[in-house]
């Protein structure tokens, strides 16, 4: 068991509760795939999964074959969408594991089909996705008629859904969305021409839910089986991007009540007084100019700790703020206590979280990096353990 202060508490109550709320949302006229992608965003993949499917979810998003096959290893029964497809030599493992991949060419649906016959699998699904406009992945409209030939030959293998992912879900008026909106229309239209009526059929992302109701109410209305799906990432794990419009202004949209469900915490492994003059640190960062008392902590930007955050970040000791001064290291961060009475070693240092009547949130981070709080949660390393905690 790890000894070194530094951990993560995971509350797999607020997860489920952030579930729950969305599930409430989008219902009746859609389901929710709720995404554990690159180990459920920092929070642990397995133990995440295991709370949802706990809590109804019937479907989980992963990005690759590798995440997909660890989940099923954990006992995960339910469908497991690849969003990021597959790469060339997994089909047979897809198949053994009953995942569910998007495809996006006839190399996938080839290698699929032919994993499929040599299982003796009937009808093996697959996810069609179409570039819409992000020119990201996915088939371009005017090549998806060739892969619906491809898909019409291949026995084994049945077009179950057609999705695609909106760029910019968080503009609330941005006129890229509008026409990934009609190209995914002209994409089902393709579909219907060819015969084929997917049974589910997903575009939108935490932003869009909110943001653009169109591009999941109502979808599964374009045919009597059809199911839409939505499909919540960060806002399963308490987070949203800002909501704005096209002309940078803060938008007015209500994000649901998500509570964050990660709290990263460490502690003082060492106080020491410095003398007006004296450096901190790597490069000397950090110099003081009048009397101070700094404490080491024991995380840094190994632990994922962004070292862009040296003399700009800030954690919570008893209660109050401290800042970071000096560089961060590899293993430990230094700050500043000296205005915080009896701070001691052992104390607990808050990097994400609430302590006393304050709290720091992974946006907070992500603000002072100029990032986004995906890549805080995501950059926590693995040598920081994940506690589970039902608070």
């Amino acid at each position: 068991m790890p000894t070194r202060p530094t951990w993560a508490e995971v509350s797999l109550s607020a997860l489920t509760h952030n579930f729950r709320l969305i599930r409430d949302f989008v219902a009746p006229h859609a389901t929710v795939c709720a995404v554990v992608k690159c180990d459920a965003y920092g929070h642990g993949a397995a133990q995440c999964a295991r709370a949802l499917e706990g809590a109804g979810a019937e479907w989980l998003g992963v990005t690759s074959t590798d995440e997909g096959v660890q989940l099923r290893e954990a006992g995960i029964a339910g469908r497991i969408l690849l969003m990021s497809g597959i790469w060339r030599g997994e089909a047979e493992a897809v198949v053994e594991h009953n995942l569910t991949p998007a495809v996006w060419s006839v190399e996938h649906i080839n290698e699929l089909n032919a994993a499929a016959e040599k299982a003796a699998k009937k009808r093996f699904p697959v996810h069609v996705e179409v570039d819409t406009g992000m020119s990201r992945q996915g088939i371009p409209l005017r090549r998806l008629a060739i892969l619906l030939e491809a898909a019409r030959k291949a026995k084994s293998i049945c077009l179950e859904g057609l999705h695609s992912h909106l760029a910019s879900a968080e503009v609330v008026d941005a006129q890229d969305v509008e026409e990934q909106l009609i190209n995914y229309q002209r994409a089902l239209e393709q579909l219907a021409a060819a015969e084929i009526r997917p049974a589910c059929l997903h575009l939108a992302n935490s932003a869009a839910m909110i943001a653009r109701k169109t591009s999941w109410h109502g979808l599964g209305q374009t045919g009597p089986a059809a199911t839409a799906l939505v499909r919540p990432g960060i806002s399963l794990y308490g987070y949203y991007l800002p909501f704005v419009t096209a002309a940078g202004e803060h938008s007015e949209a209500q994000a649901l009540p998500v509570k964050p469900a990660l709290a990263w915490k460490t502690r003082i492994i060492d106080l020491r007084d410095v003398e007006p003059g004296q450096g901190v640190g790597y490069n000397r960062a950090f110099v003081a100019t009048a009397p101070a008392r700094i404490a080491t902590l024991a995380v840094g930007y190994g632990d994922g700790l962004g070292r862009s955050l040296s003399n700009r970040g800030r954690v919570l000791v008893r209660g109050e703020f401290a800042s970071i001064v000096g560089n961060i290291s590899m293993d430990v961060t230094t700050v500043d206590v000296t205005n915080i009475s009896g701070a001691q070693i052992g104390d607990e240092a808050v990097l994400i979280g609430g302590q006393g009547a304050r709290k720091i949130t992974a946006s907070d981070l992500a603000e002072a990096m100029q990032t986004i709080a995906y890549e805080v949660l995501c950059n926590i390393s693995k040598r920081v353990p994940r506690r589970y905690v039902a608070s």
